[in-house]
């Protein structure tokens, strides 16, 4: 199984094994992260941040009643602790079956991140939703998406696997795909940073006014967040639907996985402009969030599909001693 699978890959190398359980296991991780990610978008959406004032505990239990608003903020946090589990099983896994060292390191940071996300999210209810400390939490949660699809894919047979791609057209759908990514994942901060300045509807309406301004008659601080937000997802779009269009033409095989962001991207556009729209609906707003994640993730796995192809062996997408140890191995 790869990442959207739109071909059969080639055979594995000697030497090179993928697990199909840690694979399978890993993108269970990585759906199980999407939804958290969602969860934890519905705390945020529907002001329950501070519902349970407390951390890690919640009202000094482990498992409170789950009424009003605390059914969102410590549901969050189960959620959050399955994450955790589920990362400290693969990192684990990973160490004792990878023979990858670099792998293996990559499992570990995942888990050093997820921790550093609960620590992250008790920090913003004991300071009491500091925005910077919100944001980095809401912007490491995607961050963290991102690896965990990596350490997934590292087990697949398309990445040990030699790539049989025209090297000149997987460096230009590289080129496109990696201006793209950075693109997603700025806009991702400018809505983190936008989000927690509570200036989602500091322009209330959609694409204009009914005089046609494209602005209200204020502009202060959380309009200039808003418009940033709003601005740079034009630029999002261009770059995306380029890098679509470039792996569509130089690596159809990749086709699949191109038109599922494409779709992405234009749900992502419909759904901002429903929440300003809606006004801030909780659902439809944490929706949002979370096809903005799905957004970078696959934009992020894209990417590593066509830097794979750069790469015309295993051997060589290997990092340091490994690629060392590997050749010497083959000699």
């Amino acid at each position: 199984m790869t990442p959207l699978r739109d071909r059969a890959p080639a055979p594995a190398l000697p030497g090179v094994v993928a697990s199909p359980a840690r694979r399978k296991f890993g993108f269970v991780l990585f759906g199980a992260t999407l939804f958290l990610i969602f969860v934890g978008a519905e705390v945020k959406s529907r002001h329950a941040g501070l519902s349970v004032p407390d951390w890690p505990l919640s009202y000094g239990q482990v498992w409170p009643k789950m009424v009003g608003d605390v059914f969102y903020e410590h549901g969050h946090r189960t959620v959050a602790s399955a994450v955790g589990l589920l990362t400290l099983i693969l990192a684990i896994w990973t160490a004792r079956t990878d023979s990858r060292m670099w792998v293996r390191n990559l499992g570990w940071v995942a888990l050093l991140a997820v921790i550093l996300q609960g620590v992250l999210g008790g920090l913003t209810v004991l300071n009491l939703l500091p925005t910077p400390v919100s944001a980095t939490h809401a912007t490491l949660a995607q961050v963290f998406l991102c690896l965990v699809g990596w350490l997934a894919y590292t087990g697949t047979k398309e990445w040990n696997s030699p790539a049989s791609t025209d090297p000149v057209s997987a460096r230009v759908a590289f080129r496109a795909c990696a201006f793209a990514l950075i693109a997603v994942f700025i806009q991702l901060l400018f809505g983190a940073w936008m989000r927690h300045s509570e200036a989602g509807l500091a322009v209330p309406f959609f694409p204009t006014s009914e005089s046609g301004s494209l602005l209200p008659q204020t502009v202060d601080e959380l309009v200039v967040i808003h418009m940033l937000h709003r601005g740079f997802a034009v630029i999002v779009l261009v770059l995306v639907l380029r890098a679509v269009a470039s792996v569509a033409r130089r690596l159809p095989e990749f086709g699949l996985h191109a038109t599922l962001i494409a779709s992405l991207v234009l749900i992502q556009v419909m759904l901002g402009a429903l929440v300003i729209w809606e006004e801030k609906s909780p659902i439809i707003t944490s929706i949002h969030v979370m096809n903005g994640a799905a957004v970078l993730a696959f934009t992020w796995l894209l990417t590593l599909r066509t830097w794979r192809c750069l790469a015309p062996s295993p051997t060589s997408r290997v990092i340091g001693v490994d690629a060392n140890r590997h050749a010497m191995e083959q000699a």
